[in-house]
C-alpha cells in the first residue's frame, strides 16, 4: 500500500478513519454472457461505514459476495489487510474477521435467539467433539467464554427479553437484530450488512441506525452496507460508492454523491444532456 492509503482523518463528529482495511482493485464478475460488474474499484477504510448503493438491478448484492469471498471474480483483484485476499471458504473468510447479514433472514427458526447468536463463536471453538460433549475441563471454560461475548452482545442490542424465545415467534425487525447479534459476536474487523432496514417499519429502522452507529462507535468496527432507503444512507454513511448496471458512476461523500448528476439520471431514469 502506499504512504496516502495509511492516512487518517477525523470525521467531525470526533470518529477516526484509518486506513484502507479492504480494497476491490478492477473487478469485474461475469454469470455466463450476463455482465453483473464491470471494472470496478473502491476501498473501505478501517473504521468507517461505507455504502454501496445504486438501483435495482445495479449488481450491489454481487458486489457485496465479492466482498465477502462468496463469488470469486473473473478479473481484478481483492486486496484485505494489505495482501492480495486468495480464494477462501466461507469459514477461512469468516476466520479473516469478517461478518455479515443477509438480504433475506437467516436464522434457525426452531433455536432459541440465545443459540442462535451462539452459533457466531463456533469460529472461536476450539475443542472437539468428544470434549464438547463431557463439558469439563478447556471444553466448559470455552464454553463460559463464548456465552459471555454473546450475553453481551444481547444486552447491547436490546435483546435480554427474548433470549430464551424461539426465532420462529419473533417479528421481522427482532429476527433481524438477532441476525446482527450473530454477526457481532464473531467480533468481526469488517462487518457486511445487506439491507439492513429492508421490511422495516419507521421505528424499526432507527432502532438499526442508531445500532449500526453504536456498532460503529463503540467497537470501531468498520461496516460496509447495502441499503435501498437514501435518506439512512445519507445519514449514516461516511462515504457511498454508487452503482448502476453493473459499473460504477460515483464515489465519495453522501453530500458528493447526492450532487452527481450521474447518479441524479440513475435514480430518476432519466438521460442528462
Amino acid at each position: 500500500m502506499s504512504v496516502m492509503d495509511q492516512e487518517t482523518h477525523v470525521t467531525p463528529d470526533g470518529r477516526t478513519i484509518g486506513g484502507v482495511l479492504m480494497e476491490m482493485r478492477n473487478i469485474s464478475l461475469r454469470f455466463g454472457g450476463v455482465k453483473a460488474i464491470t471494472d470496478i474499484s473502491f476501498d473501505i477504510r478501517e473504521g468507517e461505514i461505507r455504502a454501496i448503493i445504486g438501483p435495482n438491478g445495479a449488481g450491489k448484492s454481487s458486489m457485496l459476495n465479492v466482498v465477502s469471498g462468496f463469488y470469486i471474480p473473473q478479473e481484478g483483484e481483492v486486496w484485505y489487510k494489505g495482501s492480495v485476499r486468495p480464494q477462501m471458504r466461507p469459514f477461512e473468510v469468516a476466520r479473516q474477521g469478517i461478518a455479515r447479514t443477509f438480504q433475506n433472514i437467516a436464522l434457525f427458526e426452531g433455536m432459541s435467539v440465545l443459540d442462535n447468536v451462539m452459533t457466531g463463536r463456533l469460529n472461536h471453538m476450539t475443542t472437539g467433539l468428544l470434549s464438547q460433549a463431557i463439558w469439563k475441563g478447556k471444553a466448559e471454560q470455552e464454553e463460559i467464554e463464548n456465552r459471555e461475548v454473546a450475553e453481551k452482545i444481547i444486552d447491547f442490542l436490546e435483546i435480554q427479553h427474548i433470549r430464551k424465545t424461539p426465532v420462529s415467534r419473533l417479528p421481522y425487525g427482532l429476527k433481524k437484530r438477532v441476525e446482527l447479534a450473530r454477526a457481532l459476536v464473531a467480533q468481526p474487523s469488517l462487518l457486511l450488512l445487506d439491507e439492513p432496514m429492508a421490511g422495516m417499519n419507521v421505528e424499526e429502522k432507527e432502532d438499526m441506525s442508531r445500532f449500526i452507529l453504536d456498532v460503529n462507535d463503540e467497537f470501531g468496527t468498520t461496516i460496509a452496507l447495502i441499503e435501498h432507503d437514501m435518506g439512512v444512507v445519507m445519514d449514516l454513511s461516511d462515504r457511498v460508492v454508487v452503482m448502476d448496471y453493473g459499473k460504477k458512476i460515483g464515489d465519495g461523500t453522501p453530500d458528493e454523491v447526492r450532487n452527481n448528476q450521474a447518479v441524479i439520471d440513475a435514480y430518476l431514469g432519466v438521460a442528462h444532456d
